[in-house]
């Protein structure tokens, strides 16, 4: 649900290809020296190799579905020197193919290999799963791919030590350098680690979109993914088939600024959800929403000090509550566990949050985390390309306090500091990171008027910009398109992605 801005080069440079002859007009030539990426044959393979989790080997033992990789230069503006690999999973169109769709689930950081063969039933029963390879793939620093963030170990999550970007956590510029120190250490050196940015992700698209033989990319993208869809259609509009954006990123925003909506829109999913709980006699946030904020800082704040007991012997920290509540919160279908967890809290038990908390973060029983969502490759990718100055950090803070009370308990009383403030290596792609200077064919953005992880407004700003068709969706969900259960949705998603047909303005559905 977070962010990235911008661009790499303003075109594409016409080269000669290995073979001694030009590129056709229905072939996009490769940027100078990428001809030998754009040509390499991708094998694809059993998938039980790519699983980073338990979770992931058990996921991706299905035949129905393959794997393989893709060498990306590490640095583009070298191409010759280091590599690395891009993992992907594809589901094969069931019929008359047209061609690949890469799909990212969002983030930064987030697995579009797991994300894929997730929903492989989904695809096997749509129209577009029978029309298109759908192709997920992992970001550089993520899962499978190469090189791999490794800032934190499973254990030290646990125990809450990565900065949670919604805690504004870190206190001192010494804390953000022993970050940025102890990335750079288990990532295999700065390169590596700052090399992870939305701007190096763009150029490994078009790399995917060439191996995998489309002339023309179509391409779904979530929340984050909204970013690299922006950024892809800026940098390589000639190479445009289809784009559809589902939540997305405010382009109007700095970074700052996108999380003070964050903190707006959480705290209007939090009084939605308080109303909803006051529904019922034995709601754990009290009878009186406009009270439901100070109620849940209550019985959090115990937490702080002692953590809940759970059935499963692993306490239940204040920060593991807050995190199993902000993201319960992206879904409203997700509403009902959470109060069911609330309501064992308030029992003494904290069983149902924590429950809450490792399947969204996609923690594993053995205590491995998956790469659902990796957050040391988010911590990376926001630094690479997010900057942050202490005043905004300053205006961030007291922002976050006023807006989101549901959560200011956990907030520092004496200011913070970017948990990027140490990075080795300024940001890597252009901020805004969108300037709507593009020709491309007719885009689709889906936007939900109630998501509170890419508030409503970011998908008007971003259809706009890139002269393309909004779908306004009533609802309180963070992503919907072809997984959220709206046929309304759906039914015009696949129009679009199949037979290129926009909806009318104005188009709306409710979930």
């Amino acid at each position: 649900m977070l962010r990235r801005p911008t661009l790499i080069a303003s075109g594409l440079t016409v080269v000669l290809l290995a073979a001694g002859c030009t590129a056709t007009p229905d072939e996009p030539a490769p940027e100078a020296g990428l001809a030998a990426f754009h040509e390499q044959e991708i094998q694809f393979g059993a998938c039980a190799s790519y699983a980073t989790s338990p979770a992931d080997e058990q996921l991706f033992d299905d035949e129905r579905f393959d794997c393989a990789r893709v060498e990306v230069p590490l640095n583009y503006e070298e191409p010759d020197g280091a590599r690395g690999e891009v993992a992907l999973l594809r589901v094969p169109a069931r019929g008359d193919k047209i061609g690949s769709l890469l799909v990212n689930p969002g983030g930064p950081g987030a697995s579009g290999m797991v994300f894929a063969a997730a929903l492989v039933d989904a695809w096997a029963a749509s129209e577009v799963g029978e029309r298109f390879d759908i192709v997920g793939f992992d970001t550089r620093g993520v899962g499978a791919s190469t090189p791999a963030v490794d800032c934190y170990s499973d254990e030290e999550t646990d125990r809450n030590e990565p900065p949670w970007p919604y805690l504004l956590s870190v206190t001192s510029q010494e804390e953000a350098e022993e970050v940025a120190e102890r990335c750079v250490e288990g990532t295999g050196g700065v390169e590596e680690l700052t090399s992870v940015g939305s701007a190096d992700v763009v150029q490994d698209m078009d790399v995917l979109r060439a191996v995998l033989g489309d002339d023309e990319l179509s391409y779904l993208g979530y929340s984050y993914g909204s970013e690299l869809a922006a950024m892809y259609a800026e940098a390589y509009p000639q190479n445009v088939r289809a784009i559809v954006i589902d939540g997305a990123v405010d382009p109007e925003l700095s970074e700052p600024a996108l999380r003070q909506s964050q903190f707006t829109a959480f705290q209007k999913a939090f009084d939605g959800m308080a109303a909803l709980c006051a529904e019922q006699d034995d709601c754990p946030l009290g009878t009186d929403p406009g009270g439901a904020s100070a109620e849940f800082r209550e019985l959090v704040a115990p937490l702080r000090d002692e953590p809940a007991p759970t059935s499963g012997g692993r306490a239940l920290t204040y920060e593991d509550a807050l995190q199993a509540m902000t993201l319960s919160l992206l879904s409203s279908g997700q509403w009902p566990a959470l109060v069911e967890g609330l309501a064992g809290l308030a029992d003494g038990d904290g069983t149902g949050l924590l429950t809450l908390h490792d399947l969204l973060l996609g923690r594993g029983a053995d205590g491995r985390y998956g790469s659902t969502l990796d957050m040391d490759a988010n911590l990376a990718t926001r630094c690479m390309d997010n900057p942050r100055t202490p005043a905004e950090q300053d205006d961030l803070l007291r922002h976050a306090r006023d807006a989101a009370p549901f959560m200011a308990l956990g907030l520092p009383e004496d200011g913070s500091v970017y948990e990027c403030a140490g990075w080795p290596e300024p940001v890597s792609r252009d901020i805004p990171w969108t300037t709507g200077d593009v020709d491309v064919p007719p885009t689709l953005t889906v936007s939900v008027t109630g998501d509170p992880g890419t508030p409503h407004q970011g998908g008007i700003n971003l259809a706009e910009r890139l002269g393309g068709s909004l779908l306004t969706v009533e609802g309180a969900q963070h992503g919907v398109a072809l997984y959220g259960g709206s046929e309304c949705v759906d039914e015009i998603v696949t129009d679009y992605l199949v037979d290129l047909r926009t909806p009318p303005e104005g188009a709306r559905c409710t979930l």
